[in-house]
């Protein structure tokens, strides 16, 4: 039998290293709280209080309803819509139904939804009313054979308290025509539209389905290690695994508040936020989008303790003065990766708060974090050390063989929470396990480095990806979009330095003849700003006379970015 690693010497006192994950299904983790507090506060929106019970309540009436559309166990159901308390329910309700979920970017347009529609091959999508016509689009572009039938319809307005009125006063202006809207249904030819409420009126009690940990629970995309999108395959088990790791490591407990500005489309607002805190029994204050003073007031209105981000959202609310004034003192936890935590704000917010920003990491395929700093213990710039139940090694690209600390590699692990493989792409799941030692561990992708004291850290890009805010890009899906345009002979994809954003979008353009003379960057930039996610299109476009490419044809990405990161260095001196 192989040994156990030994025991990271800056290890969290009272932290196990391990945890037993029970074999039940995240939907029981809901039931569970409703039958034990249904009376408690589960969730806050924008000042609307949910008992424990009306959210189970409603969970199991949708349930319902999705069954008598005909969804079986196993059938992919996707969740279209920002953070909002009908996200919370609309997710246990598929798992309620048997069903798998499909959570995908509320921001993605109808044709980027095209394919991740026909890839999940998904029966049902339950979206908010304001970008629901951008799935009945993409549903009319689904072959005559898809799989696809119903799209079942929200108003964001119905999760409000019903006296909103003056409390709207203090959004952020662009809030309240998008949530006091209520936005026709969109009228299709393929897909048979519902009103969420007039389904769950007419709701039966759901069907009891058999369920287990081992079975498929939610399919999150990523693009792994290519620009192909990919449904990750989690089981019950690999999510709860690092849900229920929270309360120890996070020191989360019952009765916490939880705040959860980080989309729950990603797996850190899905595992790290929502699904974290029920199973701790912590009440959750969820904001639609993120806004820094509307964060600053929720934290001290309703005492948060647990806020689990990313570093642009702190840098926001540092800067912000409308948030200046108030008190951050509840937090007890405030961490998250996907982008650099400058040493400066982390200071700065350790001069306001007492609390060391705990910098993580995590992908997809791990459900969040596989690496994190101790809290006891941080050291900014670093992946932290490998989570509970995790083991991380670093490798050498050619031999695949553990490499030596301080020696740069690609980094895998193994763990309980990493994912099953990827969604009908059998050859991909296989490229992306490594056996090492008899041992079956996942290649991130990433390069990076163990220095002496056991902490890992990102040495550089192995994936062709470019990290905006935390939100992934993927190179090849906006070049293919790119490719769309008339005007577009050639596209090459690469990431430019920004100082809030960490990196950002530049697409560097070879134009057809015919246009040489009469299209501007900008035209194109605009074109794409309504064809892309808006993290997602370039920024800055670029057009040249031809690209690099290799003797096989092969556009030299690398050659292009690495003279874009010359020309960041020389327009920002002073950053490192």
């Amino acid at each position: 039998m192989q040994a156990e690693p030994p025991r990271h010497p800056c290890w969290p006192p009272g932290v196990p290293e391990r945890i037993a994950v029970p074999d039940q299904t995240l939907w029981q983790g809901l039931a569970a709280r409703a039958q034990a507090d249904p009376d408690g506060t589960g969730l806050v929106f924008l000042g609307r209080l949910y008992s424990w019970a009306q959210l189970a309540g409603e969970a199991e009436r949708l349930a319902g309803a999705l069954q008598g559309l005909g969804i079986e166990p196993g059938a992919r159901v996707v969740l279209f819509m920002q953070n909002c308390p009908q996200y919370v329910i609309g997710f246990h309700a598929i798992l309620r139904a048997g069903a798998v979920a499909v959570p995908l970017n509320p921001m993605n347009k109808a044709v980027e939804l095209t394919q991740y529609l026909a890839d999940a091959d998904a029966t049902v999508v339950i979206a908010s009313s304001d970008i629901a016509a951008e799935v009945a689009a993409a549903a009319a572009g689904q072959p005559s054979q898809s799989s696809l039938r119903h799209l079942v319809v929200f108003d964001l307005a119905d999760g409000l308290p019903n006296d909103i009125g003056a409390a709207s006063s203090q959004w952020p202006d662009s809030w309240r025509p998008w949530l006091l809207g209520r936005d026709p249904r969109p009228v299709s030819t393929v897909l048979s539209v519902h009103d969420w409420d007039s389904l769950v009126a007419r709701a039966p009690v759901p069907r009891a389905v058999p369920a287990a940990g081992a079975d498929l629970a939610a399919m999150p995309y990523t693009s792994g290690t290519t620009g192909t999108p990919k449904g990750c395959m989690h089981s019950h088990a690999t999510m709860l695994h690092n849900a229920l790791t929270a309360g120890p490591w996070l020191g989360q407990r019952e009765g916490d508040t939880v705040l959860i500005a980080v989309p729950m489309f990603h797996v850190t607002g899905l595992v790290m936020g929502m699904l974290a805190a029920i199973q701790w029994g912590c009440r959750m204050v969820v904001l639609p989008r993120w806004d820094a003073r509307q964060a600053a007031r929720a934290i001290e209105q309703y005492e948060v303790t647990h806020w689990p981000n990313i570093p642009t959202m702190v840098i926001d609310l540092l800067a912000n003065p409308d948030a200046a004034g108030h008190s951050l003192q509840s937090l007890r936890y405030i961490g998250g990766g996907g982008a650099p935590m400058p040493a400066a704000v982390a200071e700065e917010l350790r001069r306001r708060t007492g609390l060391s920003y705990v910098e993580g990491y995590g992908l997809t395929e791990t459900a969040a974090p596989s690496h994190t700093n101790p809290r006891q213990a941080v050291r900014l710039g670093s992946m932290g050390i490998p989570y509970i139940g995790v083991e991380a090694l670093v490798i050498d690209l050619d031999t695949l063989q553990p490499l030596a600390s301080g020696e740069v590699g690609e980094i895998v692990v193994r763990g309980p929470q990493v994912f099953l493989g990827y969604w009908r792409q059998p050859r991909a799941t296989a490229e992306a396990f490594v056996d090492i030692a008899g041992r079956r561990f996942f290649r991130t992708g990433d390069l990076g480095r163990v220095d002496a004291d056991g902490y890992f850290h990102l040495a550089d890009r192995l994936k062709r990806m470019i990290n905006a805010s935390g939100f992934k890009v993927w190179p090849a899906e906006v070049e293919g979009i790119l490719h769309r345009h008339p005007a577009v002979q050639q596209a090459c994809v690469i990431a430019s330095r920004h100082p809030y954003r960490g990196e950002t979008v530049k697409a560097v353009v070879v134009l057809q003849p015919a246009y040489r003379d009469r299209m501007t960057p900008e035209e194109l930039v605009d074109w794409a700003r309504q064809e892309m996610s808006a993290y997602k299109y370039p920024r800055t476009i670029e057009f040249a006379d031809s690209l690099p490419r290799s003797a096989t044809g092969k556009v030299l990405w690398r050659q292009l970015q690495r003279r874009q990161d010359e020309l960041d260095a020389q327009q920002n001196p002073g950053e490192t």
